[in-house]
């Protein structure tokens, strides 16, 4: 049974960083490409970032390059995304997912998280 289980979510101010944490289990996750995307009210479900099952590359929206970094630790079934320079804007709840093979588009994932819910304050 594949379970992801996302951490770290909270309250913060513009400015500040945050860490989030997904931790998966089941099938060959280890293999997968895993991906963060995120929906604020309102809106649509976006791609945020992701990265392939060897952690050799990474690709992330335009909203969040530079700011954003996507890593993973296989040997703790564990991918992360630090945050910095946070906006209100990067309100939102996030969600990390699974897929076999990289794509930005939150159709293709086959599985999901529960989210974690950031806020950001001005």
């Amino acid at each position: 049974q594949v379970q992801l289980a996302e951490s770290g979510g909270g309250l913060v101010q513009a400015g500040d960083s945050l860490r989030l944490s997904c931790s998966f289990s089941g099938r060959t996750l280890s293999r997968y490409v895993m991906g963060w995307f995120r929906q604020a009210p309102g809106k649509e479900r976006e791609f945020v970032a992701a990265v392939t099952w060897n952690g050799g590359s990474a690709y992330y929206a335009d909203s969040v390059k530079g700011r954003f970094t996507i890593s993973r630790d296989n040997a703790k079934n564990m991918v992360s995304l630090r945050m910095n320079s946070l906006k209100p804007e990067d309100t939102a709840v996030y969600y990390c997912a699974a897929n076999n093979y990289y794509t930005d588009r939150r159709q293709n994932y086959d599985y999901w998280g529960q989210g974690t819910q950031v806020t950001v304050s001005s």
